[in-house]
């Protein structure tokens, strides 16, 4: 099975000063330690900040990471663990935090409108996506939702807390399984995962630009609650390609093992990952079994309504490179709080009473692991949702990982605070109290919750007025501020001419050329600006053309302002985008993306070859300020690819970097960035079918050609506009040191979800955080 992603951000050990340069060569980890150590030992250095080196790999922030966050904030790390997420130095020197939530907003609002969130784009420099909202977003990300206190506790737990002196209740009615499935048993079919959540939990599916070459079960019956379950396991080892199957189990539901096999990869191995597969070179050299096999033998095993059950299932799938339509994830279907999952190992102790992956064997054992989440299902099924929560799965889960940082509570009483602590309970041990300002129309539980001073208002407006007046004599304030969310029909819409517009902004045209130019040649030229989608030759033209869509709208950009009106194999050329009406405002667009606050000391770099980092890292004194080195991988292979982006502390140091880079030395190609990280990840997850060839019409709905023409206050583009201003001056009102959160929380509807979007900063960090400009 796939090793299981531990959490970052332990925190930082005090010790020597480092030097600057190290001599021998070091991971960059490690080196941003260094750096983050040295520059925490800087006497000067004493304003509150923020550092995001340490986000997810797909950016995404969970409610609960958010959480973290709000409460390192408040109390700091003598009381609370860190954020695993990010890095907030100097927290003692924060003066006030405020989080404004713009309800009924997402990430797509505000890419659709990014033009118009001109103070948001430009005052906050760390962006991140976050998850579609559950019922109440409010309560998630202040850990209002924690009430359950420690009761009857599972036998697996017994002996690591002190004995109780009287029972404390379950507060059932929070559990997140209870929340999803109710407290009544279900059938199979409520525990299969909807297209909608295989989409958000990136499984494979037909249609998505990284399944191109994956191969269908062709199990298309009809799935009843008396359909077979199949537990499935898969270990994988790194080859030179990325990570590729080298074994898959396969248990029916009666516990009977159908299928083990070991599996030799097309390419060469770099590493076995023993530690986790079991498999080493001597167990491996004899066979012959290759991926094709296994598809073919997995395709002829499995019946048309057969359910596939496995723990982060969608990670099996990819290595197998199959797609099946009907699955059971136990590390989704047992629900943890704000996002998290259950490890498999931990459940099966915890519900099943069996220990596996146990640390004097030598890797997992995936019959195991594939015959355990078997089980985990079964018990789901016969017991049902209430008997799980009974078992009080998070305080168990909580407790260890308290132990496992060396946290562990010195009694019942002290485990019940640490565990279930919110917000408010935070501000609460410190005497303050939290200031919530919404319309009364929206209000929730936490206005009725203790240490909370809540302002109804009727309106936006008296929001604003409210918070003008209220903000500064609270420690920390929630403002919230309610939109109307995009209809089904306009959301639909918008997010299909979202992912148009970005396709055709990175698509450009080229030429014209003569009827004997050198195709290789070009194609080779066009490709060194960075990685291309797809190349055509334009014949309806008299002279050849070429129309090439890149991944990234960075290479497109590079190759424009390289190439447009450069003589080109004995032509003069122009290289252009396609001019549509979705690209008219594109010059415009891309000038305030360069601009963008996350943008300005980044750097897009092309022609990087797999040394690139190493070589780097040996010359890091030529890179001061370097912050991150980020190198997208290939969602197929897991090989690097040839592009990335370098992040640095200041735009002088990032134009340096660029020259050098871009000099006779390291003859790469290069620009500043254009699109943040949260957003390549979006872009990239989006499905091929949903973009039109470059040229054809799109024709707005008639709802939003009427309110266009009446330029009503509510539309969403006015809305963006006037709202940015106005909390762009609301901020510019508050004092020095303060964190600020922009919460576009996303939406969940019968019709779909649309992911959230963050910004966060500490007013007048910046200054702190650019002692010198290199030009």
């Amino acid at each position: 099975m796939e090793p299981e992603r531990e959490r970052s951000g332990r925190a930082l050990r005090r010790g020597k000063k480092r030097r600057c340069v190290p001599n021998q060569l070091v991971g960059a980890a490690e080196a941003m330690r260094a750096r983050w150590e040295h520059e925490r030992q800087q006497p000067e250095a004493k304003k509150a900040r923020l550092s995001t080196l340490l986000f997810a790999e797909n950016c995404e922030i969970t409610h609960g990471q958010l959480c973290e966050l709000l409460k390192y904030a408040v109390l700091g790390k003598s009381n609370v663990p860190k954020p695993s997420w990010c890095q907030l130095f100097h927290q003692n020197h924060l003066n006030n935090v405020v989080v404004f939530i713009l309800q009924g907003m997402s990430q797509l609002h505000f890419y659709k409108f990014y033009l118009e969130f001109g103070f948001l784009r430009k005052a906050f420099r760390h962006k991140f996506r976050l998850p579609p909202p559950s019922s109440d977003f409010l309560a998630d990300i202040i850990g209002l939702q924690r009430k359950k206190k420690i009761g009857d506790l599972p036998k697996a737990m017994e002996g690591s807390l002190p004995a109780a002196s009287s029972k404390l209740s379950i507060s059932l009615q929070n559990d997140p399984i209870i929340q999803k499935y109710g407290s009544k048993k279900v059938g199979l079919t409520r525990c299969l995962l909807t297209k909608e959540e295989m989409k958000a939990y990136h499984f494979p599916l037909q249609g998505f630009p990284d399944c191109e070459n994956f191969v269908p079960t062709k199990c298309n019956g009809s799935i009843t609650d008396n359909s077979p379950l199949f537990g499935l396991d898969c270990e994988m080892c790194l080859t030179s390609k990325g990570r590729e199957l080298i074994r898959i189990s396969l248990i029916a539901e009666g516990g009977c093992c159908i299928m083990d096999e070991l599996v030799k990869p097309d390419n060469k191995i770099v590493d076995y990952l023993t530690s986790f597969s079991g498999i080493t070179k001597k167990i491996l050299n004899p066979v012959t079994t290759k991926l094709k096999d296994v598809q073919r033998q997995l395709k002829a095993l499995l019946p048309p309504d057969a359910v596939l059950v496995g723990h982060s299932l969608d990670l099996d799938l990819r290595a197998l490179k199959m797609i099946h339509p009907y699955v059971i994830d136990t590390s989704l279907l047992y629900v943890r709080e704000q996002g998290r999952r259950f490890k498999l190992k931990f459940l099966a102790k915890t519900i099943l009473g069996k220990d596996i992956q146990c640390p004097d064997r030598l890797g997992h054992d995936a019959v195991e692991d594939a015959r355990t989440t078997l089980e985990l299902a079964r018990y789901f099924l016969k017991y049902g949702p209430k008997k799980i929560a009974e078992l009080n799965l998070e305080t168990v889960a909580s407790h260890q990982e308290l132990q496992a940082a060396g946290q562990e509570p010195r009694s019942t009483a002290e485990a019940v605070q640490q565990l279930n602590t919110g917000v408010l309970e935070c501000l609460d041990s410190v005497g303050q109290k939290l200031l919530f300002l919404t319309r009364e129309a929206d209000a929730s539980e936490l206005s009725s919750s203790k240490n909370c001073q809540t302002v109804n208002c009727l309106s936006n407006k008296e929001v604003l007025e409210q918070a003008r007046v209220e903000i500064p004599l609270f420690p920390f304030s929630i403002v919230q501020f309610s939109f109307e969310p995009f209809s089904p029909s306009l959301t639909e819409e918008m997010n299909r001419r979202m992912q148009i517009k970005w396709t055709e902004m990175s698509t450009v045209y080229a030429g014209p050329f003569s009827k004997n130019c050198n195709l290789r040649a070009l194609k080779k030229l066009f490709k060194s600006f960075g990685p291309v989608r797809s190349m055509s030759l334009v014949l309806e033209t008299h002279q050849p053309h070429l129309c090439i869509q890149y991944e990234v709208l960075e290479a497109a950009q590079l190759a424009i302002e390289s190439l447009d009106g450069i003589l080109v194999e004995g032509a003069c050329i122009k290289v252009q985008r396609p001019v549509t009406e979705l690209t008219l405002d594109c010059d415009t667009l891309v000038n305030e993306l360069e601009h963008d606050s996350e943008n300005r000391g980044t750097i897009y770099l092309s022609g990087v070859r797999e040394t690139f980092k190493e070589h780097l890292l040996q010359r890091s004194n030529l890179f001061l300020g370097l912050e991150a080195v980020i190198l997208p991988k290939d969602l197929k292979s897991g090989k690097q690819k040839e592009y990335c982006f370098l992040r640095f502390k200041t735009f002088g140091r990032a134009q340096k970097a660029l020259g050098i880079l871009t000099g006779k030395d390291w003859k790469l190609k290069g620009r500043h960035a254009l699109t943040p990280r949260h957003l390549q990840a979006w872009l990239r997850s989006l499905p091929l079918e949903s973009r039109r060839p470059p040229g054809l019409r799109v024709i707005p709905p008639p709802s939003e050609r009427e309110a266009l023409q009446m330029l009503k206050v509510d539309h969403p583009k006015i809305a963006a506009w006037r709202w940015g201003r106005k909390i762009g001056k609301l901020y510019h009102s508050l004092c020095s040191g303060t964190l600020c959160l922009i919460l576009l929380p996303g939406t969940k509807s019968t019709h779909g979800s649309l992911s959230g979007l963050g910004l966060m900063g500490i007013k007048d960090e910046e200054e702190s955080t650019t002692p010198d400009v290199c030009l």
